[in-house]
Order: C-alpha cells, then sequence, then structure tokens
C-alpha cells in the first residue's frame, strides 16, 4: 500500500504541478512562465517526487514508464494493475482539484482547453494525427531509455531524478506546440476527462503511443544496454 499512495501522491502531483503551471502562469497576464516555463514545471514535479518518494515505488507516476519498465525487466506484471489504478485516481484528483480552483475565480467563464492534449484542430499548432503518433511515441521511447539508464546498476548513484527530470523538460520543450506533450496516459486522461467530449474522443492516441515507445524502449535497453 505504502508503493500504491507513492504513485498515487506523485502522479497528483505531477499532474497539478505541471498542468496547473499551464492552467494559471502559462499567460499570466500577459508575461507569464510560457510554455518553456511549463516544461521546467513538468521536469520539477517529476525531480522533486523522485527524490521523495521514489525510494518507495521507484517513482513511475505514469503507466507507459510502469509498461516500459515491465518490459525492460525491472518491474513484475503483477504489480501492473495496482500501479496504474494508483496513477490515474492521482492524476483524476490532481485535474479535479484544478477545476475546483479555476471554476471559483471571480471572472470564470470556462476552463478551455484545460492543458489537455490533442491533435489536429486541438493542437496548440495544428499538427496533424500523423505527426503526433510520432513525436509521443519517440518521445516516450527516449524518456524510458533515459529512465531505464540512469536507474541501471552500472549508472552513477543518486542522479537519476535530475537526468529523468531535465529528460522530461526536455521532452516538452520539443513537443508542446505538437501536442500539448503527453508522454502519459494518466496525465491526459485526467484533463481530457474535464475538457471535453473533443478530447476524449482523442484520448485513444495518448494511450496507444506512449505507451508503445515506452514498450519497445524496456525491450531495446534490455537487448543492448543492460549488463545482462
Amino acid at each position: 500500500m505504502k508503493k500504491l499512495f507513492a504513485e498515487f501522491f506523485g502522479t497528483f502531483w505531477l499532474v497539478f504541478g505541471g498542468c496547473g503551471s499551464a492552467i494559471f502562469a502559462a499567460g499570466y497576464p500577459d508575461l507569464g512562465i510560457g510554455f518553456a516555463g511549463v516544461a521546467l514545471a513538468f521536469g520539477l514535479t517529476v525531480l522533486t517526487m523522485a527524490f521523495a518518494v521514489g525510494h518507495i515505488s521507484g517513482g513511475h507516476f505514469n503507466p507507459a514508464v510502469s509498461l516500459g519498465l515491465w518490459a525492460g525487466g525491472k518491474f513484475e506484471a503483477k504489480d501492473l494493475l495496482g500501479y496504474i489504478l494508483a496513477q490515474l485516481i492521482g492524476a483524476i484528483a490532481a485535474a479535479g482539484t484544478l477545476y475546483l480552483i479555476v471554476s471559483n475565480k471571480t471572472d470564470f467563464n470556462s476552463i478551455g482547453g484545460f492543458a489537455a492534449n490533442g491533435f489536429g484542430d486541438l493542437s496548440p499548432d495544428g499538427y496533424s494525427m500523423t505527426s503526433a503518433l510520432i513525436a509521443e511515441f519517440l518521445l516516450t521511447m527516449f524518456f524510458l531509455l533515459i529512465i531505464l539508464g540512469s536507474t541501471n546498476s552500472r549508472a552513477p548513484k543518486g542522479f537519476a531524478p535530475i537526468a529523468i527530470g531535465l529528460g522530461l523538460t526536455l521532452i516538452h520543450l520539443i513537443s508542446i506546440p505538437i501536442t500539448n506533450t503527453s508522454v502519459n496516459p494518466a496525465r491526459s486522461t485526467s484533463q481530457a476527462i474535464f475538457a471535453g467530449v473533443e478530447y476524449t474522443s482523442q484520448l485513444w492516441l495518448f494511450w496507444i503511443a506512449p505507451i508503445a515507445g515506452a514498450i519497445i524502449a524496456g525491450f531495446i535497453h534490455k537487448l543492448l544496454f543492460d549488463k545482462d
């Protein structure tokens, strides 16, 4: 249960901090933190929680990460369902908290896109479904290679959260204009639930592409880079 609570709180913090920065601070009021600030916020959420609870649960905070670690031989299949449910509940709880905050603003009219992910008309810069698939697949694959490499027994000890957090920051710097950056099905699901049916109708891509990329990365690391 400690592991599941760690995944719940870690995923909650990722969604609340990352998506919250996009919702509240990205363009506030005219000179906000911008998408570079949002990218850094996502990286900081993972970095801080990896140090805080990573020693308890491994610090996945992402169904794709759990599946990628399983494919790489670093995580047991029997624990997948519990981890993924804890991550989804944490993400949805965070999105619900964000909704309560933004909907109680004095001049509230609409939550807008609510930092949800999308392609085509829902892409921040109009990128197609094909572009979104390629970006989400490749970026999640490299994210898992960073995670698996930096946590390998031969890697320098104690630096993995820094590499992982900076890796997620870089991923967001690349892909916020494309899809608003997912690489995390739990994060995509939580925001789409509140953003509306047009976003939930595209949610399949933000499960399939990250999970496929993560599993491929797990096999690559296991076959090419792991010491065995």
